[in-house]
Order: structure tokens, then sequence, then C-alpha cells
């Protein structure tokens, strides 16, 4: 995909390993073309002369101590309400954040807006599986839903699986407790009910946890609270099996020259798992593209997060993730007909 001419906003700040790493990602993602704004301390980035990164000088920051919404409102000189802002100016295609996920998601939802119809924007995650990704949200925008907010999710992700990963018929499962209609809290119970009875989405029914990683459908929904537990277990897990299996093989000589063997496909294994491949999560329902890049992400991942803007940005994700929805007029019915609160 061609990615000369997107240009992406990035917050300066954040960052757990520091401005030189976010620099370094920076770097990265310039070299394929793509341009960017960044809104940080010119000095400690040090990218002068970096052809395509432009440094906008910013040092105040959003951290997770502060409360996102007061924070966002209040400090409009803040790195991300200002990455945010221009963006809504249109100096910007994207914007990414590898800071606090709260305020990156209230300065995009006060900033770029909702699109038409969406009730609450949802925080999608790639998990990586065998061969494939699964596209899993709310991994953390909201914690708390009704019924409707779990079919627009169903619909919003099938959507940009259409649009942006290119899956002409995505099929998509509904978290819960159990394979039967009836299991789960009373929201999932009910969202079941109404996606059953939508046309044009391929509905497979509830899905379990295990059900995940083994790719039982291509997009899996859930509220934000249990998405992002979910998603943290498997990145501890991915990261303590990976680490199990290099212990076992230094273990004893036997055993070494089997991990030797190994190391090639395990190396593959574990970049295929480790987060900073897969770029962070994009928020899903806004007029314009916002990415969450995971705050402990090293150069690789900055420039996996600012990949997965330019890409989103370049075909229009939101653009033609709004069409499909309002196309599909089982949307608007289904999601009219349930807990209209």
């Amino acid at each position: 995909m061609e990615l000369k001419g997107i240009t992406v906003a990035l917050d300066g700040l954040g960052v757990e390993a520091g401005p030189e790493a976010l620099a370094a990602g920076a770097r990265l993602a310039a070299a394929d073309g793509i341009r960017l704004r960044i809104f940080g301390p010119a000095a400690r980035l040090d990218l002068a002369g970096t052809d395509g990164c432009e440094v906008i000088e910013c040092d105040e920051a959003i951290t997770n101590h502060d409360d996102p919404v007061p924070a966002v409102r209040s400090r409009p000189d803040a790195s991300i309400v200002r990455a945010v802002a221009d963006v809504a100016a249109g100096e910007s295609d994207a914007v990414v954040s590898l800071g606090s996920t709260g305020a990156t998601m209230a300065a995009a939802t006060f900033g770029l807006k909702r699109s038409r119809g969406v009730k609450r924007p949802a925080l999608a995650a790639l998990v990586p599986v065998p061969g494939r990704s699964v596209l899993f949200l709310d991994v953390g925008a909201n914690v708390e839903v009704r019924a409707q907010h779990l079919v627009q999710f169903a619909w919003l992700g099938a959507a940009f699986a259409r649009s942006v990963l290119g899956l002409p018929d995505p099929t998509v499962g509904l978290l819960s407790v159990g394979e039967e209609a009836g299991k789960g809290r009373d929201e999932v119970v009910a969202a079941h009910a109404a996606l059953t009875e939508s046309e044009g989405l391929r509905f497979v029914g509830n899905v379990e946890g295990r059900d995940i990683t083994a790719g039982t459908a291509d997009v899996i929904v859930t509220d934000g609270f249990t998405g992002n537990v979910v998603l943290k277990t498997m990145e501890g897990t991915a990261k303590t099996v990976a680490g199990a299996i290099s212990a076992a093989a230094r273990s004893n000589p036997i055993a070494a020259l089997g991990g030797l063997m190994l190391k090639p496909a395990l190396g593959g294994l574990r970049r295929q798992l480790h987060p900073d491949s897969t770029g962070g999560a994009i928020l899903l329902g806004l007029r314009r593209v916002a990415v969450v890049g995971h705050g402990s992400s090293g150069p690789e991942g900055v420039a996996n997060a600012i990949r997965v803007a330019a890409r989103a940005a370049a075909v229009d994700a939101p653009g033609q993730t709004e069409r499909m929805l309002h196309e599909a007029g089982a949307n608007r019915g289904a999601i009219e007909s349930i807990d209209p609160a």
C-alpha cells in the first residue's frame, strides 16, 4: 500500500522508553514515506534534519495519573490535544499516541467527533493467531456497555474488517461464558438476540475465551473492561511462554541442541506475538483515524503504530466504515430495537 503523502500527527510524549525510542520509531516510519508532525520536546527528540519529520515544540503531557476528561478539556497545550487538533484542522490525516490511553480516547472523541449514528467509539486491536489476525473490540474504551453498544461494536468491527482488512464476509462472534444463546450477562443475551436477527452480518453466535486464539471468528466483540483484561492476559501469557521455552532450551545440552534447531521458528513466533508487531489499537467510530499504541513500545512498536494509522488513513477507513454501517439498514433497526435509552 502506498503511504507516501500521508501525514500522521504523533504525540511526542508518553512513551515509557522515552523520547529517544519514539524518535527512532519515527525515523523508521518516515523511511516508508510517511510524513510526521510530532508534538514534543525538540531537543530530546533530536530529529532536526530528518526527512519527513517536523517537530512542533510541546512539553506538556497528560499522564496516566491525570483524570483524562477534565485534563483534555482544561489543557489545550498538552501534546495529545494539540496532535488531535492538528488532524481536526486538516494538517494531518491521522493521530497516534503511545501515552495515556484515556487521554487519547477523550481527546480524539472530543476533537475528531463520532461518525454519524455511532453511539460509542470502540477500541479495536488485531490479535495475532496462527496464519492470520482476529479483530478484537472493545479493548478499553467502554468499561460498561449496554446491549445496543455491543451490537454496534459488531457492525463497526465487521465494516472495518471488510474495508481495511480485506475480508469480504467476516464472521462475528460475541464473547461470553458459554456458546448457548442464554449464557452471559443480560446485555450479552440481549445483544445475541439482536445480532441473530441482523441481516447482512455473518454472526456466528457466542464464543468463549479459548476461541479468540483459535480464530473461531474474524471479529470478536465484548465490553471494554473484559476486552482489556483479556488482551493484557494474552500478552503476558505469550511473554511468559516464550520465556519458559527459552529457559527449557537452555536446561541441558540435548535441549540446547533442539533449541538451536527450533530457534528460527521460535524467533518468528515471538516476533508475531510481540505487542510491538501489532502497532496498537484503532479507535473505531470516529470521523478521522486515531491509533492508541502500547506505552511500553520500542522503536519498532512506535513505527508500526504510525504505519497502522497511515494505512487506515490511506484507504479512508472512517469513511468506508461509516458508509458500510449506513448501507446496512439492518444495523440501524437492530440498534434501535433494543435498549433505546
